[in-house]
């Protein structure tokens, strides 16, 4: 009996082993890649994020605001309209005349 304790014990600690061996080899492959990984990123440049602040801020709104009027005027000519040419001569004169309406709306 106790050989037979023995020989499962034996076996267990094998397939122990085994696994143990396997994890640490992952590891290791997991190691390998995370430094090219950043020896990669490193040589790249940095990303320059989102501007923040209160004047960042009053851009962004403006900005949505008119292209939330551009979008409201498009989808009104898309409606009453149904003329192609008409359609496609609104949206071309909307982007033409972003800027001047943005300057309007919110002059500096």
């Amino acid at each position: 009996m106790s050989k037979e304790r023995a020989r499962r014990r034996e076996q267990r600690e094998r397939e122990a082993a085994l696994r143990a061996a396997a994890r640490a080899e992952e590891q290791a492959r997991r190691e390998r890649r995370e430094a090219r990984k950043r020896v990669l990123t490193s040589r790249l440049p940095s990303k320059a994020g989102r501007p923040t602040g209160i004047l960042a801020d009053r851009r962004r709104k403006q900005t949505g605001v008119t292209i939330a009027l551009l979008i409201a005027v498009n989808v009104l000519v898309w409606i009453f309209f149904g003329d192609w040419a008409a359609r496609a001569g609104a949206l071309v004169v909307s982007l033409l005349v972003a800027p001047v309406l943005h300057l309007m709306l919110f002059k500096p």
